[in-house]
């Protein structure tokens, strides 16, 4: 139910004009975009408010605070009132009554969001503590479930589960440890505070690296996992750099309660369409895995691309065929020398039924600024987080000068 708000006039207001250009992006014949803002800083996550507000974590935490927050009030569809708070950085960002729920690297906390106010008040409320303090992967995304449950990803802080971390040759830990605090989704309650990770959650699936990429939907937790790296680098004898840049691929899974994706022990080979075994657990790049339990992606990406947001549309201001299909921010690639780094683009999947029904498309792409990269540090911006506004607008953030896209449908030209 939509909390009644004082503050409407993103509800009433038509769509904006576009900026030019499309603030640098390219977008589908009948799309347009227009600049909310040209830069808060280094964006991670977004959310939007039933009255067109906007909050926006950081990566960094500045002296104002690691929280933005934005509002149009004059309905040109560019931010006018640009507030911060918080004291610490994060990932993860959610509305759920009138609660503003932050992930910060090693906690989850709630504050207190009046409906007649842009910024929230008073402190933090602490929900959810106990994360493993490594810097690695150490996002924490959130979302909320039908079942009213909050839905926290636990990134693996490794790359594979060996022995010695990143280092060539060595072997895969067999069961891996990590998987019992981390590398997995788990459930909280979201009202409940003081909790403690893992022993107060449920662990709802395990077998996933980082899955920066979360979307909680009908029942199911959509994700797209950041895959492995370093497969030429530490084990050469059955990987080059040419492997390396095309494996593994990035995979979405649509998780229920026990699913299992399979890493440490496997990754998947988008070329052979199989669950290949990891070279730490026996694998030599041609093994495919015979184990049951781990279930298949529903939709494979190039390798390394980053998937950063994840979002099942759930607008209808776009046309029939978005509706409850897949929008995928792609950070874009660092390690796929030597072949130029790759991503740094929005895609959309379409949808039947919860699962794919035609393959993926890129829908929003220049936001790197150039045609060939070698280095993530060329891209001017770097797709982040996707939002849905009220009227069904898309949002994207950018992770490295914070610019803020709203994306609309205004027709196509006859």
């Amino acid at each position: 139910m939509l909390t009644p708000l004082l503050f409407i006039p993103a509800l009433l207001a038509a769509q904006p004009e576009p900026t030019t250009g499309n603030g640098g992006i390219t977008l589908p014949e009948g799309f347009a975009a227009v600049v909310v803002h040209e830069g808060v800083g280094p964006a991670r996550h977004i959310t939007v408010r039933e009255n067109g507000d906007i909050y926006v974590a950081l990566r960094r935490a500045g002296r104002d605070g690691g929280i933005v927050c934005l509002r149009d009030t004059d309905d040109d569809g560019k931010a006018d009132i640009v507030e911060r708070f918080g004291e610490v950085q994060g990932t993860g960002i959610a509305l759920r009554d009138e609660w503003l729920y932050f992930g910060a690297d090693f906690k989850v906390v709630r504050y207190k969001l009046p409906v007649d106010s842009l910024v929230p008040t008073g402190e933090p409320e602490l929900i959810v503590d106990g994360f493993v303090r490594d810097g690695q992967h150490a996002a924490k995304p959130i979302d909320f479930g039908d079942d009213g449950r909050l839905y926290v990803n636990c990134g693996a802080p490794a790359n594979t589960c060996q022995e010695q971390m990143r280092t060539p040759g060595s072997q895969g830990l067999s069961p891996c440890p990590i998987l019992e605090y981390a590398g997995g989704i788990w459930s909280y309650d979201p009202d409940a505070p003081n909790q403690q990770h893992p022993a107060d959650g449920v662990r709802f699936a395990t077998g996933l690296r980082n899955c920066v990429a979360m979307d909680a939907h009908d029942d199911s937790v959509y994700i797209v996992m950041h895959g492995r790296d370093q497969l030429d680098s530490l084990f050469p004898e059955f990987y080059d750099s040419d492997d390396n840049a095309d494996l593994p691929a990035e995979e979405m899974h649509k998780l229920t309660l026990g699913s299992d994706a399979g890493w440490p022990y496997t990754y998947w080979d988008g070329g052979r369409d199989e669950r290949m075994v990891g070279p730490e657990y026996g694998g030599d790049g041609k093994t495919a895995s015979t184990n049951e339990n781990y279930q298949d992606p529903i939709q494979a990406f190039p390798a390394h691309w980053a998937p950063n947001g994840v979002m099942i549309y759930e607008g209808s201001q776009f046309p029939e065929r978005y509706k409850g299909g897949a929008f995928v921010a792609f950070h874009g690639s660092w390690n796929r020398a030597p072949q130029m780094q790759a991503g740094y683009n929005v895609t959309f999947t379409p949808f039947a039924d919860g699962e794919p029904s035609g393959g993926f498309e890129v829908f929003a792409d220049g936001f790197a600024g150039k045609e060939e990269i070698r280095s993530p540090r060329e891209a001017e911006h770097r797709p982040m987080g996707l939002a849905t506004g009220p009227d069904g607008s898309l949002y994207i953030s950018d992770s490295v000068e914070g610019k803020i896209w709203r994306v609309f449908y205004v027709g196509e030209s006859e």
